[in-house]
């Protein structure tokens, strides 16, 4: 009679059988072919899940990149008489800081969180077109880099090198393509992916901002792409009478980079904070109908981005007739108003389902992904409201610094929310729960951070600081030229206080879950308490999502076998 030992398949691969020959060269062969593999296998992943994360954690490293070269830059506007940056060089570097704040690290961090999520929300077992999503990945990837090396050999706006300002364009164009194509596959997963059961009314709050948010993309990227081909052709044939060549490209460009594309690339933040309210105050969304149409009305400064209308200037001057006043206001109310009216209408519910939720269940489930995402949604609602306020005349706020505070506080606001949305998913996207002792520090500092950064651009605006994205040399000094007379100097070090507080949080974030993602997986399911089927799957979830796709016959499946479910 024989007996077999049967190993745990973890030990048999930690520790190789006696006989086996172990050389150093063959453990150094095993370990490289192992990270290859490894390598492989993420870049060619049709995996959701896996593209996601690498739109997320590029477009971190991205933003804490460029919150420091806004450190640099607010160095330079607070040292009185010296120079740390060459003089030539300062239009380029305004501009890394400004397209990467958005395109490089709002953008695709947003996308990024939605693409990994939204697939597992609806019950799908792949996110629809994977290799258009992982293309997408990679065509942004290269275009930001191309910007980048454009701008490194003074390409860009108001470049003086004829071949990088076309592979500026052309890396933009490229960039635009690739979350096109990848928002693409996000909304085509949440229209037609869906589990049995699942209508659009029962669609989860996040993977419907996740919706709104791709389709705000599709508005938006198209016309960046057309936008690039006319300039790019323009500038190439040396015309350069239709569209000002290389000092034109700001003028023509400019609004991807300003409040409006800014909110429109937001709004999968927005559904975040709506996803963790009812979570945190275990309840059932209030009135959800309405809460779809206020995420909506958020994406509606698509329709602001899509047109070039960064801001709608509204007086109040009786000299200019009724009809000229009531048609600017209503223009105005339409592209900066109903997106602040949608947020107003996400926090209000908020609130009723906070209230339901204190009466029926009792104490809050706190949690530092609501925290997170609370102070990112308020920052968010902060910058709305700068937004509505910049384009009245009367308030003479248009052309000074009050539109790049109003641009931060919407970006870092929205990147807080979004990093909230990483904790709260954390055990499904890498298997690990995030410890509120190591999140809340980071959380705080991050709120911090942002209100320095986008308060001191605002109060600079109040001071009639001079703003705007600037086309040459000479609007770069404009821009950094201060009267330390008064209090300029004193919001440049503020600024770029929080510019590096900002800096620090997303460097802080990413090595934490890079450690926590090494010290193993959790066996919870569900430990954030959260509604809706995602939560019905393995943490870390499989790579086709669901063993068998389940069919939902509510809108919080896994709320209704929940104890507050049944009251």
């Amino acid at each position: 009679m024989t007996t077999e030992t049967v190993l745990d398949p973890s030990q048999a691969a930690a520790e190789p059988a006696h006989d086996a020959h172990t050389t150093p060269s063959t453990v150094a062969t095993g370990g490289i072919t192992a990270f290859f593999a490894a390598a492989a296998d993420w870049v060619t992943s049709p995996d959701h899940k896996k593209i996601g994360r690498l739109y997320a954690g590029f477009g971190l490293l991205v933003l804490a990149a460029a919150a420091v070269v806004a450190v640099l830059l607010g160095l330079e506007r607070a040292d009185d008489g010296s120079e740390l940056l060459a003089a030539g060089s300062l239009l380029q570097v305004f501009q890394v800081y400004r397209v990467g704040l958005i395109v490089g690290g709002l953008a695709p961090i947003a996308l990024g969180l939605a693409l990994a999520v939204a697939p597992l929300q609806v019950g799908a077992r792949q996110v629809a077109f994977p290799r258009v999503a992982l293309i997408g990945f990679y065509f942004w990837l290269a275009g930001f880099t191309f910007t980048v090396v454009a701008l490194a050999r003074n390409g860009g706006i108001g470049g003086g090198d004829e071949t990088a300002v076309d592979l500026f364009l052309a890396g933009l164009g490229l960039a635009a393509v690739g979350l096109a194509a990848t928002a693409t596959s996000v909304a085509t997963t949440v229209l037609t992916a869906r589990a049995p059961g699942m209508t659009m009314r029962r669609v989860p709050l996040f993977a419907w901002s996740a919706l709104i948010g791709a389709l705000s993309l599709l508005l938006v990227l198209p016309v960046v792409f057309g936008t690039v081909i006319y300039l790019f052709v323009d500038h190439r044939l040396g015309v350069g009478a239709n569209f000002g060549g290389s000092a034109g490209v700001g003028a023509w460009l400019g609004w991807l980079l300003t409040v409006p594309a800014a909110i429109a690339f937001a709004v999968p933040a927005v559904g975040v904070a709506a996803e963790l309210m009812p979570v945190t105050f275990r309840a059932r969304q209030q009135l959800r109908g309405v809460a779809f149409a206020g995420i909506a009305l958020v994406g509606v400064a698509a329709l602001a981005a899509m047109t070039q209308q960064t801001a709608i200037e509204v007086t109040f001057d009786a000299d200019l007739g009724e009809k000229r006043i009531v048609k600017d206001a209503a223009t105005h109310a339409l592209f900066a108003g109903l997106p602040l009216l949608g947020l107003v209408i996400v926090l209000g519910l908020g609130g009723l389902t906070a209230q339901a939720g204190v009466k029926k269940a009792g104490k809050p489930n706190l949690s530092p992904a609501f925290l997170f995402a609370f102070i990112g949604l308020g920052l968010v609602g902060l910058g709305l409201v700068a937004n509505f306020l910049q384009a009245i005349t009367d308030l003479e706020l248009l052309g000074t610094a009050f539109e790049e505070g109003a641009t931060l506080l919407v970006a870092y606001g929205a990147v807080l929310a979004l990093l909230g949305g990483l904790v709260f998913w954390a055990p499904k996207l890498w298997g690990i729960v995030v410890p509120a002792l190591h999140v809340v520090p980071l959380a705080l500092l991050g709120a911090a951070g942002a209100a320095l950064a986008g308060g001191s651009a605002i109060a600079g605006g109040l001071l009639d600081q001079p703003g705007g994205l600037p086309a040459d040399d000479a609007g770069v000094a404009r821009l950094l030229s201060l009267d330390f007379s008064d209090a300029g100097s004193l919001l440049a070090v503020l600024g770029l206080i929080g510019h590096a507080a900002i800096a620090l949080t997303v460097l802080a974030f990413g090595a934490l879950l890079l450690k926590l993602r090494s010290s193993g997986a959790t066996d919870e399911e569900n430990p954030g308490k959260g509604q809706t089927i995602e939560w019905g799957t393995a943490s870390p979830a499989p790579a086709t999502n669901y063993v068998s796709v389940p069919t939902v016959a509510s809108a919080e499946p896994v709320f209704d076998l929940s104890y507050e479910g049944t009251l």
